[in-house]
């Protein structure tokens, strides 16, 4: 049985073009699998090759491949609908009023758009559920679809947000992303200890003087 639901997919990532905090793609992003990991194969082996590096050698003559297959079928597999997963819920008989589902430390990898340098860090999921509530597992299942594709932080955090909102048919989401960019510590300022924390938070999750707001912020 499928794990992932091209559907759901379709319309999430229609629901998020309306929002206009889509990932900004062209329609090569549905370009067929194969064709897209020789074409990619091709460009790597290029750029490869203009860097200096001898292909013929045993270490590296697959490389062009290995990184074409990465990208396409995990790093950044998030581009295409295909990929969503499955979400599972069930009629919600254990949350009332402002009772909210909270899942922390939902670990993230991530790419960021502007040098393709590894995000690394966690994300922290908070909901309270109307009629539905949503498997645990798919809150991980979203963040890391949503996680990967070329990201910047802010981004990010925002689709997982209003992804959750559209599948749980709930207005009081809230999501927090901590994480470090490689593409500070390893290149321009190099400076390894700075992390980043972003937040979104719709409904009541969003009155700033919220005791909800609150109450999750001081869980994690």
């Amino acid at each position: 049985m499928s794990k992932n639901n091209p559907e759901l997919g379709r319309e999430v990532n229609e629901y998020l073009d309306l929002k206009g905090i889509n990932t900004p793609v062209t329609n090569l992003v549905a370009e067929d699998r194969e064709v897209k990991i020789e074409k990619i194969a091709d460009l790597t082996k290029q750029m490869l090759e203009v860097l200096g590096l001898d292909l013929r050698d045993d270490s590296l003559e697959e490389t062009p491949m290995r990184v074409a297959k990465m990208y396409v079928d995990e790093i950044f597999s998030g581009l295409r609908y295909d990929t969503f997963p499955k979400c599972t819920t069930v009629e919600n008989k254990f949350c009332n009023g402002d009772e909210f589902v909270l899942e922390k430390d939902i670990t993230m990898y991530s790419d960021c758009e502007h040098h393709l340098r590894p995000i690394i860090g966690k994300a922290h999921i908070a909901y309270i559920p109307g009629e539905k509530v949503l498997g645990l597992s798919k809150l991980n299942r979203i963040t890391q679809y949503f996680a990967q594709r070329p990201q910047v932080q802010e981004r990010l955090t925002q689709q997982i947000a209003e992804a959750i909102a559209f599948i749980t048919e709930s207005d009081d989401v809230m999501v927090i992303v901590e994480a470090a960019h490689t593409c500070v510590s390893q290149r321009g300022i190099k400076d390894t200890n700075s992390s980043t924390s972003t937040a979104c938070c719709l409904g009541k999750f969003g009155d700033h003087n919220s005791v909800l707001r609150r109450e999750v912020i001081g869980s994690i």
